[in-house]
């Protein structure tokens, strides 16, 4: 009995030491280090609900990592040490950022892989979020397919086709390792004066609406089960966080400036603007933009009744808000003038992540010392960085950080360019399709010609860059045809269009007596003119001209040939002092790298459907004008189309 009964005590204390140990394991394990708190690590339990994964993680984060978090760099800055030291949580590739010239998918794998590897040896392994520009096609990368720009898309009205296209997009950026897109732009374009108004599907908002269906193909579609308003969704590996941009009313500033004022009561902004973000918070789409446009005076970035109080109070949206490139810099004039001032402001106002590429210390500091003295809450920070990890869980970055090597072959794949082409078709409006009194309608072209030859005339038909306008490869873009590999000029589609016999003659910009001489050899002339590419204040334009030298090409050959005259541009152009001398005129918008979607379309394969999703004015003195208007005098009614049949043979 003794011996039982000693050896029972000896028990009790194992059982006690066993118990306080593991106690002291609970303790001191708390988030992989004692001192910052208790608890298992459950936000790395993909088995665990959202909000507890949330919550651990934000719990365990000191102000430092917070505010790593709420901090995006350029790709240039982003060293693995960079990101480790910083806790980095997120970077991104500016307009014309590739690691290297026409690098091929590997070597954004590799750059993405080696951020991602700095990123998760932190002490908590938050993975950062690669964010890139795709506003109609992974432009920054050689071999990409471009899609035609939303101005041509919007004339399509076509949802199904718009969700196509951002799920083939969403896998050749996923090609490329990144995750993260910062598109689609909803602006709703009031007046074509604005250099961003071919990124903008419609001056309707309506129709603009219509086409954010363009961000359940980038994310995936919410299942119909789903009850969760305003939460981001990203359906798996192989679709991206999308982001809805620039809020709110860009579209809408006085004489189309960029980066202006926009003057509207608070009902117009909501009727006009807010629209297309009720329907992209509806879809869950995972980021929005702020633009950096003001409302009324009020920089768009510092206001805190639309960020916080409309956008993410009143329509319950859950993801995160990011600024644009440097908007913090842009709230003052000049730039950077007060930065802890515009830091202040535009986190106090609702921003969760800032777009900082190169000052990223500064930010850091500032905002470091803004929490420490009181004038920013801890709460703000922690209501920025829970929205910021809310995406990246729902994304599944936690559990695939690195990128997938198998998806190399989705960049620029065949499916994705008839796509493309498809795209162009559906997009292009007839304007004008023979002259009064004719015989018959200009187009559909016959493919044989029964002089041998027609003739292709116009600085934008054997010109690639120019088809796919700004943003791709460069941020501005490039004219030219060595800027990517794998498109097709609209020459190229029309020499491949016309019959074996029929000989194209291309003649860039012929003078008035090559065209008098050679006149009796052509049977018709296409004429393709134009804008070339440009984005954001390079675009603004007080005169919308056709440039030089489109019309005194038109002049010249529409004097003696019957034409076509296809217009390649990002908005509509003064056209009508020229309309009268030509037989049919076609809007192509920037139709992307698939240029025979033109030829398709103009010799009878296909018919022409597309609508204005624009006014089309007469002159620039009528802007703005916009469907809808009380003084509505247009060249070419919003809605205004001509159709042709297809033929095939």
């Amino acid at each position: 009995m003794a011996g039982s009964g000693g050896g029972g005590s000896s028990s009790c204390r194992a059982v006690v030491t066993l118990i306080l140990l593991q106690l002291c394991c609970c303790v001191a394990g708390a988030g992989g280090d004692g001192k910052y708190g208790g608890g298992a690590s459950w936000y790395k339990d993909p088995k665990q609900p959202l909000n507890t994964r949330i919550n651990d993680l934000l719990r365990r984060m000191t102000l430092a990592e917070k505010i790593g978090q709420m901090s995006q760099i350029e790709r240039v800055n982003a060293t693995p040490d960079v990101v480790n030291k910083y806790f980095i949580g997120s970077v991104e590739s500016g307009g014309g950022s590739p690691p290297s010239a026409k690098a091929p998918p590997g070597a954004w794998v590799k750059m993405v892989s080696e951020m991602q590897g700095g990123a998760l040896s932190t002490r908590l392994g938050i993975p950062v979020i690669y964010g890139i520009d795709a506003v109609h096609g992974h432009g920054n990368v050689y071999r990409a397919t471009i899609f035609p720009h939303n101005v041509g898309l919007g004339c399509t009205r076509d949802p199904e086709l718009a969700k196509k296209i951002g799920a083939a997009v969403a896998l050749e950026v996923r090609a490329t390792g990144i995750p993260y897109v910062f598109a689609p732009c909803v602006a709703v374009c009031r007046d074509p004066r604005w250099g961003r108004c071919y990124e903008s599907f419609s001056e309707d908002p309506k129709v603009v609406q219509l086409m954010t269906s363009i961000i359940s193909g980038f994310q995936g579609e919410i299942p119909a089960k789903s009850t969760k308003k305003g939460v981001p969704y990203v359906a798996g590996s192989r679709n991206v966080a999308a982001c809805a941009k620039h809020y709110v009313g860009d579209g809408g500033t006085t004489n189309g400036t960029n980066e202006g004022n926009t003057v509207a009561t608070r009902k117009e902004l909501l009727r006009i603007h807010m629209p297309p973000y009720y329907s992209a918070v509806a879809q869950g789409v995972s980021t929005v933009m702020v633009s950096f446009s003001s409302w009324n005076g009020v920089k768009m970035h510092a206001h805190h009744g639309l960020v916080t109080d409309f956008l993410k109070n009143k329509l319950k949206f859950r993801g995160f808000v990011i600024s644009d490139w440097r908007g913090l810099d842009k709230m003052t004039t000049p730039e950077h003038a007060d930065y802890v001032m515009s830091v202040r402001l535009g986190i106090l106002a609702g921003i969760d992540m800032v777009m900082i590429p190169y000052t990223y210390t500064e930010f850091i500091d500032d905002l470091t010392t803004l929490v420490a003295n009181g004038t920013i809450p801890m709460s703000r920070i922690d209501d920025a960085v829970r929205r910021i990890l809310r995406v990246k869980f729902t994304m599944g970055l936690f559990e695939n950080p690195y990128p997938d090597p198998s998806l190399a072959g989705e960049l620029g794949k065949q499916e994705h360019r008839d796509l493309a082409r498809e795209a162009v078709r559906k997009s292009l409006v007839l304007l004008k399709n023979g002259k009064p009194g004719a015989d018959k309608p200009m187009l559909p072209l016959p493919k044989t010609a029964s002089k041998g030859s027609i003739l292709v005339a116009g600085s934008r038909a054997d010109d690639l860059g120019s088809q796919c306008g700004g943003w791709t490869i460069a941020w501005q873009g490039l004219t030219g045809n060595n800027l990517t590999a794998g498109g097709t000029t609209i020459l190229d589609g029309i020499r491949r269009a016309v019959n074996p016999g029929t000989n194209v003659v291309y003649a860039e910009n012929p003078d008035y007596h090559y065209v008098v001489q050679n006149k009796d050899r052509f049977d018709y002339a296409v004429v393709v003119v134009g804008e070339t590419p440009y984005a954001e204040s390079f675009g603004d334009n007080l005169n919308l001209t056709i440039p030089a030298p489109g019309p005194s090409t038109i002049t010249n050959v529409c004097g003696s040939i019957r034409c076509v005259v296809v217009l390649v541009s990002g908005r509509p152009l003064v056209v009508e002092p020229y309309l009268g001398a030509v037989d049919a005129l076609v809007a192509a918008w920037l139709p992307g790298t698939e240029g025979q979607g033109v030829s398709d379309v103009l010799f009878r394969d296909y018919g022409f459907t597309g609508k204005l999703a624009r006014t089309w004015f007469r002159n620039v003195e009528q802007l703005p004008m916009n469907v809808g208007d009380e003084h509505y005098d247009p060249l070419f009614p919003f809605g205004f189309g001509l159709q042709t049949q297809p033929s095939f043979s």
